[in-house]
């Protein structure tokens, strides 16, 4: 048998593996060097290459995208780390979910003060708190008023007029976060997600709109209308916003500075996926030419692989999809087994401290002179006002169109089927061609 020269595996990221380091923690100074130096191996080595890849990631001005599921809002956790990550203009367009959107604005109700949020116990004490009307979130309790205040502030929003008409999601919870935005001035709350959204013109999509509590209460101004004709025109165009998807990701590979995306997901379902798919829309279904899949993908996510769930599935697995790049997804990919509210705060942290970092080191020798010796610090200072995607919207849909309008020969070609007839049924009669004017 052939001996290394060394015991350097080339098996993990198609060439020579990293030396581990072990550096104790009373050497380190800085949080990142912690995350580098001092997580060798086991639970604590997905944490560090979880860092070192979105580190890449920033540091090469890979324009990002976030996928996050759970109850992220209605835990605080936008306070805590999720708003200052998005303020640093590093994020294209995030896809979430329904219910993070609706417990937004929570905090911000008129009578907010009177209901704050709470711990409790996460198991043994239910029965006692459905009795005195407190909702619980895993550990997080609040009264059942929150919910009936927030639904009457929802219906009332869906009602104003700016929201009777057809319109995609994304433009729906743009609106919203403009609501959202005025109610947190007048009741001096701190500035939520969908209002950092607003503000920076960062496109908020969700894949399961009907799967929360703002369609609901949509229902039920549309139940209304049926009822007693009161008009009610808000309606969601989900075949736009799928489009709009498309749109942004083809943006990211033709138009981005960098021609590629990254991708952060926390958590997984439906945001996960959602996430993912503008890719296999643009190469499979529309057949575009020259289409790639996340340059990097970083995945934290507790549900196991063995699972076959979506949530569960790896970036390897994505690759087969043509939904994370084939060539590099083994040194720039990673899913972590974690509780990802576990691990972003130290995470962000780290982030943020080297972004302050090149700041200061930015303002003593020029920027210039700083990216010549730091070339990472051009990603991470990148422009904070982002890339503001949603006033882009209509333009970029528009190239999208004309792309697709190249292939339509092809898709109508492609979009025919020798269907087989349900029983009892008949052939359908060819529609009558009537000769047209010249």
């Amino acid at each position: 048998m052939p001996t290394r020269k060394d015991q350097n595996s080339s098996c993990f990221g198609g060439g020579p593996s990293r030396e581990l380091v072990h550096k104790p923690v009373t050497e380190v100074h800085e949080f990142d060097e912690l995350l580098e130096s001092c997580l060798p191996s086991f639970g604590g080595g997905y944490v560090r290459r979880l860092w070192t890849l979105l580190d890449e990631a920033v540091g090469q001005g890979l324009p990002m995208t976030l996928a996050a599921s759970g109850p992220v809002t209605a835990s605080g956790q936008h306070y805590a780390w999720l708003n200052p990550l998005l303020d640093t203009g590093w994020f294209a367009y995030i896809s979430t979910t329904d219910a993070v959107c609706y417990h937004d604005g929570h905090r911000a109700l008129d009578d907010a003060k009177k209901h704050p949020f709470h711990s409790v116990p996460i198991s043994g004490a239910d029965a006692a708190l459905r009795d005195e009307r407190t909702i619980r979130i895993t550990d997080i309790g609040f009264d059942e008023d929150v919910l009936l205040g927030q639904d009457q502030y929802i219906s009332a929003v869906l009602q104003e007029p700016e929201f009777q008409r057809k319109m995609t999601g994304t433009e729906m919870r743009w609106l919203l976060g403009r609501r959202y935005a005025a109610q947190e001035r007048k009741n001096k709350a701190r500035e939520g997600l969908l209002a950092l959204c607003h503000r920076k013109s960062i496109p908020v999509f969700v894949g399961a709109p009907g799967d929360g509590s703002v369609f609901l209460n949509s229902m039920k101004l549309w139940a209304l209308s049926q009822i007693d004709g009161t008009p009610y025109g808000f309606d969601l165009d989900l075949h736009k916003e799928v489009f709009e998807s498309c749109a942004y990701h083809l943006w990211g590979l033709r138009e981005s500075d960098t021609k590629a995306l990254g991708t952060l997901i926390l958590g997984g379902g439906v945001p996960k996926n959602y996430n993912l798919q503008p890719e296999p829309a643009l190469s499979q279904v529309l057949g575009l030419p020259n289409i790639s899949g996340y340059a990097y993908d970083v995945q934290i996510t507790t549900a196991p692989v063995t699972d076959g769930s979506l949530s569960s599935c790896p970036p390897a697995e994505a690759v087969t999809w043509g939904k994370v790049d084939k060539d590099t997804f083994q040194s720039t990919t990673e899913s972590v087994p974690a509780d990802y509210s576990m691990v972003m705060p130290f995470v962000v942290k780290a982030l943020l401290a080297k972004k302050a970092r090149f700041e200061r080191w930015a303002e003593k020798m020029g920027r210039e002179s700083l990216f010549k010796k730091h070339p990472v610090a051009r990603g991470y200072l990148r422009d904070a006002q982002g890339y503001r995607l949603y006033d882009r919207r209509d333009e970029l849909m528009q190239k999208l169109m004309a792309a697709v309008k190249k292939e339509l020969p092809r898709l109508r070609k492609e979009s025919g089927y020798a269907l087989a007839r349900p029983a009892g049924t008949r052939a359908a009669a060819s529609p009558k061609r009537t000769k047209t004017p010249r």
